[in-house]
């Protein structure tokens, strides 16, 4: 049986999704903070509550004889993180922390955390490598480096087997229920301003890319999902497995052809961007060498950016009709 955290979120859904579709069996652990019960597929049980919260975690992981966690739960905003970073060390360095206590504690033997790109800050590499090193710009991404750093070494101290998942720009979806409806990632806050007939909002155009745009590889949340079902397999058969993997395309889109990507397939087209102050802990350009995923869990992304744009957008059509 596998735990989820944060499985009745955009990500954590897709990856429950993936799992069962996979015959995995699973169960979610999920503050509702921002996650939907109606997400899980049906049979998949849910156990409200927080990741900070040792009790319920303790009765959870022994009441369905839990042997691995997936821990997709955590906060993600980089420029909230900015504001509030005792916040966001509180629930994604404090968070983990206690879920990898409790899974010690309970006898579990594997554990895969959702990381982020975002440990990596600024840098002049084509294509970045996990060995590439990593100084975060935010205070959200010093947060998934010091994830990494007690995961490692809780997997040394205790035998467990460990990996780390550094997402790249996530998008799409599965199928419409399961869209992201926040607006912290770039296609849903296009879809917000097209909404209310403003034009999409770029942030900072002096970046020192080809068009002064941030460049970024974006990933399908499809292909995100069959990464961890990937890495939870690995685990289960390599007890001393201890990876730090990226999940990307290796393919760098920046923000403004991402921008006319999203006008062509809503039918947006004649608007003109307005261009906005650069955003704190943004860093230029940022694309994923995918060579490692592919090496050691046999796994590659299969969906392109018009995918992501036009699954994303029949999810935002759902969830806010005209």
């Amino acid at each position: 049986m596998l735990l989820i955290t944060g499985g009745a979120g955009y990500i954590g859904s897709h990856v429950v999704r993936a799992l069962a579709a996979a015959g995995e069996d699973t169960v979610v652990l999920d503050d509702l903070s921002t996650g939907d019960p109606a997400r899980l597929p049906a049979g998949v049980p849910l156990e409200r509550g927080s990741v900070l919260d040792r009790p319920l975690l303790d009765r959870v992981l022994g009441r369905y004889a839990v042997d691995g966690i997936v821990h997709v739960a955590g906060r993600k905003q980089v420029a909230e993180s900015v504001e509030r970073p005792l916040y966001y060390y509180q629930e994604n360095v404090e968070g983990l922390r206690t879920v990898l206590d409790a899974a010690v504690g309970a006898g579990v033997r594997r554990i895969v955390f959702s990381s982020s790109a975002a440990v990596y800050g600024p840098t002049d590499a084509d294509l970045v490598t996990e060995d590439l090193p990593c100084a975060p710009m935010s205070p959200y991404g010093e947060t998934k480096l010091a994830g990494e750093w007690l995961l490692a070494a809780a997997g040394r101290a205790h035998g467990l087997a460990t990996a780390s998942l550094r997402y790249f720009n996530v998008a799409g979806a599965a199928t419409p229920e399961l869209a992201d409806t926040g607006v912290s990632n770039i296609v849903p806050m296009v879809f917000r301003r097209l909404g209310e007939g403003l034009p999409p909002r770029i942030f900072g155009d002096d970046y020192p890319t080809p068009d002064g745009t941030c460049v970024r590889d974006y990933v399908h949340v499809e292909d995100i999902a069959s990464a961890h079902v990937a890495a939870a397999r690995r685990l289960a058969r390599d007890p001393e497995a201890s990876l730090v993997l990226n999940i990307g395309t290796g393919r760098g889109v920046s923000v403004a052809e991402m921008v006319a990507v999203i006008a062509e397939e809503t039918g947006h087209t004649g608007l003109t961007p307005e261009i906005g102050p650069r955003r704190p802990g943004d860093p230029a350009r940022v694309i994923a060498s995918a060579e490692a995923i592919t090496r050691e869990l046999d796994w590659r992304a299969r969906y392109d950016v018009r995918q992501m744009v036009g699954s994303a957008w029949a999810g935002w059509r759902l969830h806010h009709p005209a």
